[in-house]
Formats: structure tokens, C-alpha cells, sequence
């Protein structure tokens, strides 16, 4: 019987986003509200898919970002709220989407969109938000910002098809599956904290720093929920632990434990990730292994590195509320390991 990996690391005795959630919290009330008003549809089917995975609890960090961003500046208009509001749907889209491709049952605890209204919807819907995001962003009227977050979308379906190919492939290399989250989960990161110094007529430098401290912030953000999958719960998880196991993603611990391994360890694998032989017995003795061979540590580690470059980004900057608030993000991602 494997091993369960304990995951410990150093904690700061704040860990936390109440700053970011305090300072944006006038303006994401305007975010819910448009969000509401840009998910409804005479299409019946449309905002209750929509509203399904809207109102499944999550903490919308990504719409915050941009909140933030542009707040540090000194900005004082509306823009902001509807590139917020466009950041959450291209999220929310591509929670959809991965579903679907992921054959996921579970989101945040709850079923997901795919498994009560069917893959077809699903995707539709994703699509449809897609668009309303699209149209928000001409709305702003800012080239740069839609060119920012069209990148993005763009990058992010890369980084998913990206995904398709490393799916089940071993040989999968650290380089190349970092190079898979970075299209895939940070460049939406990226994006969100970006477009604030944009609408709030920041500097390059502004906006190099805050791309940067979005990529690294959501590079970290990917390699601590890498880690969590094989050293959590369900409850706080927000889907079922092992998911990434059992449906053969190559992800960093599996990486790392595999380059490591031994030849009947890489049999192992073989079997669990590329034949599908990932029953229970099989994850507890996967979390063995990355107990063996440090690979959770590991990754949190590369986490910490990470959140480390996305401070050191923001540390040109003056000092404001906002980017302690966003320093405090950092933390408070990696914190989730603990």
C-alpha cells in the first residue's frame, strides 16, 4: 500500500487575499452586475449553463487582477470593470471547455455543466461567452487591451491542444509541460494583470511588470494545484483528489517521479498513465512514489520559485495598497499547499 504524501512547506503568517478582495470590492459589485446582464440569453439553455458554473463559488482572483492592476495606476473610469468582466468569461469558457475535453464529473465541489446539460452545451456556451467577452472588450475601445486579451485567447487554446499531445506521453519533458501552463493557465494571468496599466495609461514598464507578475503568479498558481491533486481532499480541492491521475494528464509530479524512477517504477507509469491502470490502489502507490522521490516537494518548490520572480517583477513599482494587495496573492496561492 502507498504511502500518503504529506504536503508541508513554509507559511507566512498571513496568507491571505481579503486586501485585494477589500480594495476591489466596490468594483466587483459592478462586475457581478454586468457579468449577470452579459450571461443572460432569450436562449433559455445559455445563462442557466452560464449561471451554473458562475455561481459555483470561486474567488473571480482572475477579474481582481485587472481590478487592482488598473486601481494602482490611479484609474477612475469603467473600463476596467468590463475587462474584468471579459477576463472571468474567457475563464469561464475555458473551465467549460476543459471539462469537456477532460471528461470531468466534478467542478468546485459541484456537477459539472457537461455531466447535467451534455458536451454539446457545454461548449456552445463556452463559445458564447467567449464572444460577449469579445464584444466587451470592443466596448473599452482600447486596441491594446484587445489585442492583450485576444493573444491571449489565442495562446490559450494553444496551450490546450498542447495539452492533448503531452496527454498519457511520459517522455513529456519539465521544460515542455511548463511551456504547457504558460499558455494554458498563466497567459490569462498574464492578460488580466496587464490590461489595468493599459486602461489606466501606465508606462511600458508598467505593463512589462505586470505581465510578468501575472505569468509568474499563474505559473505558481498551475504547479501548487499540480501538487494539491496528489495531497489534498476533495472538499478543498474542488474536484476529486486524483483526477489528473486517473485521467492520464502528465503533470509535473508525474514528470519528476518518472525521471527519477526506477525501470519497474516506470513500468508503473507505464501501466497507470499510458494503459489507464489508475484504479485506487494505483494512486496511493503513485503518491508513494512521489513521497520516494520528492517530487511533490519539488514542485512546490518551483511554485515558490515562481511566486518569487512575480514579486521581483512588481518591485519597481511605488508602493500602494494595490501591490501589497497583489504581493499578497502570491502568498497566498502557495499557502494553499499547507
Amino acid at each position: 500500500m502507498g504511502a500518503v504524501v504529506k504536503i508541508e512547506g513554509d507559511r507566512r503568517e498571513v496568507a491571505s487575499i481579503e486586501a485585494i478582495i477589500s480594495l476591489t470590492a466596490q468594483d466587483m459589485g459592478r462586475v457581478n452586475e454586468l457579468i449577470l446582464a452579459r450571461a443572460g440569453s432569450d436562449v433559455e439553455m445559455i445563462p442557466e449553463v452560464a449561471n451554473h458554473l458562475i455561481s459555483s463559488g470561486g474567488k473571480r482572483l482572475r477579474p481582481m487582477l485587472t481590478l487592482a492592476a488598473a486601481q494602482m495606476f490611479g484609474y477612475n473610469g469603467d473600463a476596467h470593470v468590463k475587462l474584468a468582466t471579459s477576463v472571468e468569461f474567457m475563464h469561464t469558457a475555458t473551465l467549460l471547455h476543459d471539462d469537456v475535453v477532460d471528461e470531468s464529473d466534478l467542478r468546485r465541489g459541484k456537477r459539472t455543466a457537461r455531466m447535467i446539460w451534455g458536451n454539446q452545451a457545454s461548449v456552445l456556451v463556452g463559445d458564447f461567452l467567449l464572444g460577449q467577452a469579445f464584444r466587451m472588450m470592443v466596448d473599452v475601445g482600447s486596441l491594446d487591451a484587445l489585442d492583450i486579451l485576444s493573444a491571449a485567447a489565442s495562446v490559450i487554446a494553444e496551450g490546450e491542444v498542447m495539452q492533448l499531445g503531452a496527454a498519457k506521453n511520459l517522455e513529456t519533458t519539465e521544460e515542455n509541460y511548463l511551456s504547457v501552463i504558460g499558455a494554458k493557465t498563466a497567459a490569462l494571468f498574464s492578460a488580466a494583470a496587464e490590461v489595468g496599466p493599459i486602461v489606466a495609461g501606465g508606462s511600458s514598464d508598467d505593463r512589462t511588470a505586470l505581465r510578468s507578475y501575472g505569468m509568474n503568479l499563474g505559473l505558481a498558481f498551475q504547479l501548487i494545484d499540480d501538487a494539491l491533486d496528489y495531497g489534498s481532499d476533495s472538499e478543498s480541492l474542488g474536484k476529486n483528489v486524483g483526477d489528473d491521475f486517473r485521467e492520464g494528464k502528465v503533470t509535473l509530479p508525474v514528470i519528476l517521479s518518472y525521471g527519477r524512477g526506477s525501470d519497474e517504477e516506470r513500468a508503473f507509469w507505464k501501466r497507470s498513465i499510458e494503459h489507464g491502470s489508475s484504479d485506487d490502489v494505483s494512486l496511493e502507490k503513485a503518491r508513494g512514489l512521489m513521497a520516494k522521490h520528492g517530487s511533490i516537494d519539488d514542485t512546490i518548490a518551483r511554485a515558490r520559485h515562481f511566486g518569487e520572480l512575480a514579486r521581483d517583477a512588481l518591485k519597481p513599482l511605488a508602493e500602494t495598497p494595490q501591490k501589497q494587495a497583489l504581493l499578497d496573492v502570491i502568498d497566498f496561492c502557495i499557502s494553499r499547499v499547507n
